[in-house]
């Protein structure tokens, strides 16, 4: 990941420290986050949080990745994961052990009430308006996969295999052209965006980056492992008739037929994918109340942080703005 502009004085102390290349974090040690209000809305306390667990996945450029095991970034990833945990549980409310966990999954799937962005793309929006919903998608998915398959050495048995497979159509079977990160590079090149990784890291809000650190802290932590899957779920069952509208939208605004491919292949793929995760994933995992509540609370979050980030850009079209960080907007 490019270094980013700080944001607020989170940043600025994290930052300050990344670049020190010193053996701690002073200024870091210093900083609190007991002024963060709304943590949904707060693009300093995301961006840290984004930072923090890049550290842990692909890198920031000339940042020592031992500075990922430092006490004091630790304990501030830990300050700002309370915060977002617990700005999360509040959104998604009380989550009880369903009758059926199979069906409970299958109805949030059939639930999601967000802006219809994908049908308006489809119909009436501007290739300007579709270059945004990229930039804001891009620093998810051109990592897609990764986060998800951190489940897989957590989990045993039939959903393991079950998983795994599922998994394995994400990364194209080995084939790097068939890769679903890499199809949306091409996306992103066909519509003439850049497609490094996390390039756009200083265009998107905190609503895109709450979406990103809600799969990244799931993806973390071991103990979220039902969650993690609970949100996969929730990506493949509502990722088939989107991508159908999205295809549809690049073909009327006459993007090269290359740059479809990765709406085409979500559509046929997740349509498969949705039963597999849901019925033999989730179902295998489901075996307490406990395990779940996880794999609801999981789904039930995703829906939330889809539908934040989509209401987000919807109502800056429906203002007439922008929907990236004025800085970057086009």
């Amino acid at each position: 990941m490019p270094i980013p502009a700080a944001r607020g004085k989170i940043t600025e102390a994290l930052l300050a420290d990344l670049k020190d290349r010193r053996d701690s974090c002073r200024r870091v040690a210093s900083t609190g986050v007991d002024h963060v209000v709304d943590v949904f809305a707060d693009d300093d306390a995301q961006l840290a949080l984004t930072l923090l667990y890049e550290l842990h996945l692909r890198g920031i450029d000339g940042v020592d990745d031992e500075l990922g095991w430092d006490p004091d970034l630790l304990r501030l990833r830990s300050d700002l994961e309370k915060l977002h945990i617990a700005a999360l549980d509040e959104s998604v409310g009380r989550v009880v052990d369903p009758p059926d966990v199979v069906d409970e999954l299958f109805r949030i799937g059939a639930s999601d009430d967000g802006p219809p962005l994908a049908r308006f793309m489809a119909t009436k929006g501007t290739v300007e308006q579709f270059r945004e919903i990229v930039i804001h998608r891009s620093l998810n998915q051109l990592r897609e996969a990764d986060l998800h398959t951190h489940a897989i050495p957590r989990i045993a048995g039939s959903a393991k295999a079950a998983l795994v497979e599922v998994q394995s159509d994400e990364y194209g079977g080995g084939r790097l052209d068939y890769m679903h990160s890499e199809l949306f590079a091409r996306l992103m090149r066909e519509l003439e965006l850049n497609d490094s990784y996390a390039h756009y890291i200083d265009s998107v809000p905190a609503a895109t980056l709450v979406a990103l650190n809600t799969l990244s802290y799931f993806g973390m932590h071991r103990s979220r492992v039902n969650e993690l899957v609970g949100h996969l779920c929730l990506i493949e069952m509502s990722s088939s008739l989107p991508s159908r509208d999205y295809s549809r939208a690049l073909r009327r605004l006459d993007v090269d037929e290359s740059a479809r491919i990765f709406y085409d292949e979500h559509v046929e793929a997740d349509a498969v994918h949705e039963q597999l995760i849901v019925r033999r994933v989730a179902g295998a995992l489901g075996v307490t109340p406990a395990d779940r509540i996880g794999l609801v609370r999981g789904a039930r979050a995703c829906l939330v942080v889809e539908n934040l980030l989509t209401e987000q850009i919807w109502d800056a079209w429906e203002s007439g703005r922008s929907s990236l960080l004025p800085a970057v907007a086009r």
